[in-house]
């Protein structure tokens, strides 16, 4: 099979007998991921089953109500049913690089075999005209696009692909009150709903996106200060925060700050500097996901309540971020590697989660 024009220059600009900068590609390409590095860092496991992880929810009372008595009155029992059952759907994915022998080989890489198993050692001298060690190169490559994929599925509500994780945006809606979530009715569950100041919801009879303005002490953080105590009404001590904000809407917040006024522990001293340090709300940091941006929502706030009763991930156990080298076609001069994942989003509480927009 001969080599496409992008293999060649993939192996040129690896291998180039002429460099700069002698044994490092840089990377320019790779942004941060803060929503994915929180739902990593707090990530459970699950055992399988067919299909769904499934839970019970509370939502709401169970259906009684006090009543007055005297006497010898008749008094009344009720069946509480205020317990629900909530299930998400696990997916898998995989992605996978494969490399022939020949790319190797002009890299200075050679290839052993024993059996199915391969392994690979660096020729004598090939650091004389290696650039970069093309095979680490590429295992690189994979995981950043690994990582990429992953972090766009996250953001996502799992409509473009049938067999795709079902983001935040699946769960956290723009519009609230309308749909189900885990099986769930918005509709009839009141307390299964998630706080939003959207176009969709103010469209719907919510609240709508925020205007922000820097009049009567800030719109944007007067808002806030509002929608907290929304927030706080179901929130339990093991509530766990993280916001993650598109760039517009920082800025936004920012602005009302500077033109209301602030207040530091270190005032004016040397040099002025007119910049400001990292924002926050309720001593929470307002993380900047890039991620918002590429996807036209630098407008846009989440307030994620990443407990074990939030929003959390989920990977089935030994099932993440799974290694795969299978052994190469016995006509085919190529090593395989990949990764696959089996996970899934879920949530046990929607109050306690929000979505905000700017126009």
């Amino acid at each position: 099979m001969a080599f496409t024009a992008e293999e060649i220059a993939n192996i040129n600009n690896s291998a180039l007998e002429a460099y700069i900068d002698k044994g490092k590609v840089w990377a320019q390409n790779i942004a941060n991921k803060p929503m994915l590095q929180a739902f990593n860092a707090a990530a459970g496991k699950f055992s399988g089953g067919k299909d769904y992880v499934s839970f019970g929810v509370k939502a709401g009372q169970g259906g009684g109500t006090l009543t007055g008595y005297s006497g010898d009155d008749q008094l009344n029992y009720y069946n509480p049913t205020g317990t629900k059952r909530a299930k998400f759907q696990w997916k898998e994915h995989f992605i996978g690089v494969q490399i022939t022998h020949t790319e190797l080989k002009i890299d200075g890489i050679n290839v052993v075999e024993d059996g199915a198993d391969q392994s690979t050692n660096d020729m004598d001298g090939a650091e004389e005209h290696r650039l970069a060690h093309l095979l680490d190169e590429k295992m690189d490559d994979l995981g950043e696009d690994y990582a990429f994929s992953l972090d766009r599925l996250i953001h996502g509500d799992g409509t473009s692909d049938a067999k795709a994780l079902a983001g935040i945006q699946s769960i956290i809606l723009e519009s609230p009150s309308v749909g189900s979530t885990g099986g769930l009715s918005r509709v009839a569950q009141p307390y299964w709903r998630n706080r939003a100041a959207t176009v969709a919801n103010g469209l719907a009879g919510g609240q709508g996106a925020i205007t922000s303005a820097t009049t009567a002490g800030g719109v944007l953080i007067e808002f806030l200060e509002k929608e907290w105590l929304q927030l706080s009404k179901f929130r339990k001590g093991t509530t766990k925060y993280r916001i993650f904000a598109g760039s517009d809407i920082i800025a936004a917040y920012r602005k009302e700050m500077r033109a209301n006024g602030y207040y530091t522990m270190t005032g004016l001293k040397g040099t002025v500097d007119g910049s400001q340090g990292d924002v926050e709300w309720k001593g929470i940091n307002i993380e900047w996901d890039p991620t918002l941006d590429d996807l036209g929502l630098a407008k846009r706030m989440y307030v994620i309540d990443m407990s074990k009763t939030g929003l959390r991930l989920l990977y089935m156990d030994g099932n993440r971020m799974k290694k795969h080298n299978p052994a190469r076609p016995y006509d085919r001069m190529v090593m395989y590697n990949g990764l696959s994942m089996t996970g899934v989003m879920v949530a046990k509480q929607l109050n306690t989660s929000a979505v905000y927009d700017i126009t």
